[in-house]
C-alpha cells in the first residue's frame, strides 16, 4: 500500500520513472547487486535489516540494479516549512568512494524532527559530478520512535531511492527538493 501511496504522489508530481531509465547505457560503472547492498545496508542500518531487505528488493524489482551508493546520516524538522541536512560517502565501483553532502527546504503538513541513517540507491550515474544538483520528491512520514522508509528522487536522468531509519517524533506529508554538494553548507537552498 505504501507503494502505490509514493507512486501516486510520484506521478501526480510528474515524477513517473520506467525501469528501462534505470538501464540506461554509459554507466559509470557495474551494478550492485541485491544481495551486496542489503548486506552492506545491514550492516551499516543494523537491527531493522529484514525491512530493508524487503525496500531494496522493492527497488531493485521497479529499477533496476544501482551504479552507486550513499551511505550517510542526516537530521531534519519541520513545523509547515522545514529543512533537512545529510551528509555521507558515495560508494562507486570504478571511481572509488566521494564524500557528499545534501540539504533542502520541504513545504507541507509536516511536524516535528528527526534523524535519520540513510542508504541512498543510484541509478544512471555516467560521472560523480552528475550526482551534484537539486533531486525534487514528495516525502511522508509517521513516527513516533522510529520507522523505516523510501522515497524517490530524480534530477535529470540520475534517479536516487533513499532509505531511511530514523528516530524522533515527526508526521506529516512534504514536497520540496534536496539538493547535493561536494562542501557542506548551511543554505538548504
Amino acid at each position: 500500500m505504501l507503494k502505490r501511496i509514493a507512486l501516486g504522489l510520484a506521478l501526480m508530481f510528474g515524477l513517473a520513472f520506467t525501469p528501462a531509465l534505470a538501464q540506461s547505457q554509459g554507466s559509470l560503472s557495474d551494478t550492485y547487486s541485491g544481495e551486496e547492498l542489503v548486506q552492506t545496508g545491514g550492516e551499516f542500518f543494523g537491527s531493522v535489516a529484514q525491512g530493508l531487505a524487503s525496500l531494496v528488493e522493492r527497488a531493485t524489482s521497479q529499477f533496476g540494479l544501482p551504479n552507486a551508493y550513499i551511505l550517510g546520516e542526516e537530521a531534519g524538522g519541520a513545523f509547515f516549512a522545514g529543512a533537512r541536512y545529510g551528509e555521507g560517502t558515495m560508494y562507486t565501483r570504478n571511481q572509488g568512494e566521494h564524500v557528499i553532502f545534501w540539504q533542502g527546504p520541504t513545504v507541507g503538513l509536516d511536524f516535528g524532527g528527526d534523524g535519520s541513517k540513510v542508504m541512498m540507491l543510484v541509478y544512471n550515474l555516467n560521472s560523480v559530478e552528475q550526482a551534484y544538483g537539486r533531486y525534487p520528491g514528495v516525502d511522508g512520514s509517521a513516527y513516533v520512535v522510529g520507522g523505516l522508509g523510501m522515497t524517490v528522487i530524480k534530477y535529470g536522468d540520475v534517479v536516487m531511492v533513499p532509505i531511511r531509519s530514523g528516530v524522533g517524533l515527526r508526521a506529516g506529508l512534504n514536497v520540496g527538493y534536496l539538493k547535493f554538494t561536494d562542501q557542506p553548507t548551511w543554505n538548504p537552498f
